[in-house]
C-alpha cells in the first residue's frame, strides 16, 4: 500500500486544489508503479508558514519581504 504525503503551506489551498493533488499523486503512482489506487494513499499537511523555513528564514519573513 503506497503511502505519499504532500506538505504544503498553509496559504489558502482550496479543497478542490487539494482534491487534485491527492488525484494526480495517486494517477502518478498507478501509471509509474503499476500501483492499484484502491490501496494508494495520499495524506495533505498544511504547515504554518512561521513553522516552515527555507534559506535560514521562516516562509512568513520570507513572503513578508516578497519572496
Amino acid at each position: 500500500m503506497p503511502y505519499v504525503n504532500i506538505k504544503i503551506t498553509n496559504e489558502n489551498v482550496t479543497p478542490e486544489k487539494k482534491a487534485l493533488l491527492i488525484k494526480g499523486a495517486t494517477q502518478l503512482l498507478v501509471d509509474v508503479l503499476n500501483k492499484n489506487p484502491n490501496t494508494t494513499v495520499v495524506v495533505v499537511d498544511e504547515v504554518n508558514t512561521d513553522n516552515w523555513g527555507i534559506a535560514g528564514e521562516t516562509i512568513t519573513v520570507r513572503r513578508q519581504n516578497g519572496q
